[in-house]
């Protein structure tokens, strides 16, 4: 499908570093509202954007149950808490969707946040699992990982697949106390089964290596592209509100205040990952080496299929679909070709299940 006879979508994300240091980020934006009122809208409107990187602490909460089905007689019931344009709930739902899991939606108010009143964590996206006990799972990588290794290996229960995957506390760039996952992007598999899944041990190596270069670098160029120019920003406010769930008044605050705030806190972005000048060519030259990486004999990093470095990759960038930043992409890189097969791919296993 060429991008012109796409549905005209807009995104706009935050990457990590919001995770890092949200309150200097956030405070800066909210100056621009003028007062605690203010800042809060433009604090969800930002949420709503990119909310919820990757550092989450797992949690577990004793939840009742939902009617999503999946593998025998329903034995998996899936309830995803999300902000529809943030691009790690993007790369949670391209995993679902391509492998037929069903789920429920549940999109949260980026101010009030009262749909995930339940958990301490307050950041999406929150992955509800019920497989025998209900199951909290937070991380959009975590996420992955874990149902991954549900899906393949029958040996444990989903919640002893989710306690291989520790919160460990660590201490960010600005001194704050956080939490990782140093193993959240292995698959729990014993030797027969990584064997069977991965062939060789470079195949393992690779998705790996790529699933972290998504997370760590990939969504780094988004925000200082689709915030690069006043314009720019304001269709990426614009898609939001129209996509998100707000009120008239938070919407309209988000959207002329929002787009203004997030143009300037595009411009540190850029500072601190260091880009060029024209951050067009940081976004060219990434996806450009994602496609080299791919390479001219394969249809996908995974061979003849996605594997969860395709979905990744695919899920950050979708999230542009619709803005300027997005079409330029797709005419001066040759990312195009494998995006249109990512596609297909997933549009096809809709349809099969």
């Amino acid at each position: 499908m060429a991008a012109a006879g796409r549905t005209r979508r807009a995104a706009a994300l935050l990457s990590p570093w919001w995770l890092r240091a949200p309150c200097r980020a956030y405070g800066a934006a909210a100056g621009a509202g003028g007062g605690r009122g203010g800042g809060r809208l433009l604090l969800g409107a930002a949420f709503a954007l990119g909310g919820g990187a990757g550092l989450y602490l797992a949690a577990r909460q004793r939840l009742r149950e939902h009617s999503a089905a999946e593998l025998p007689a329903g034995s998996l019931q899936l309830t995803l808490y999300q902000y529809k344009t943030c691009p790690f709930c993007s790369k949670v739902r391209a995993f679902l969707d391509y492998h037929g899991l069903p789920y429920e939606i549940v999109e949260v108010n980026p101010i009030m946040r009262k749909e995930i009143k339940f958990s301490s964590y307050r950041k999406v996206p929150i992955l509800l699992a019920n497989a025998g006990s209900p199951l909290q799972l937070n991380d959009s990588s975590v996420i992955i990982s874990a149902i991954k290794t549900y899906l393949i290996s029958k040996r444990n229960s989903l919640e002893e697949i989710v306690s291989f995957y520790p919160p460990m506390k660590t201490v960010s760039e600005q001194g704050k106390e956080v939490f990782e996952y140093g193993n959240k992007y292995w698959l729990m598999l014993d030797e027969k089964e990584t064997k069977r899944i991965y062939p060789v041990k470079e195949v393992r190596v690779e998705e790996m290596k790529w699933r972290k270069w998504a997370d760590d670098w990939l969504v780094h160029l988004i925000s200082p592209n689709v915030y690069r120019t006043p314009r720019e920003a304001l269709a990426s406010f614009d898609y939001i509100v129209r996509e998100g769930k707000f009120g008239t008044m938070e919407g309209l605050f988000a959207k002329y205040v929002g787009a203004i705030a997030m143009f300037f806190v595009s411009k540190r972005l850029k500072k601190r990952h260091h880009l060029q000048d024209d951050v067009r060519e940081d976004l060219y030259e990434a996806v450009n080496e994602w496609v080299k990486a791919v390479g001219k004999h394969r249809l996908f990093m995974g061979g003849n299929q996605p594997n969860l470095a395709d979905l990744a990759v695919y899920g950050v960038l979708r999230v542009m679909e619709g803005l300027e930043a997005f079409d330029d992409m797709m005419v001066h890189t040759k990312i195009q070709p494998w995006y249109e097969r990512m596609e297909e791919a997933i549009q096809k296993a809709a349809v099969a299940f």
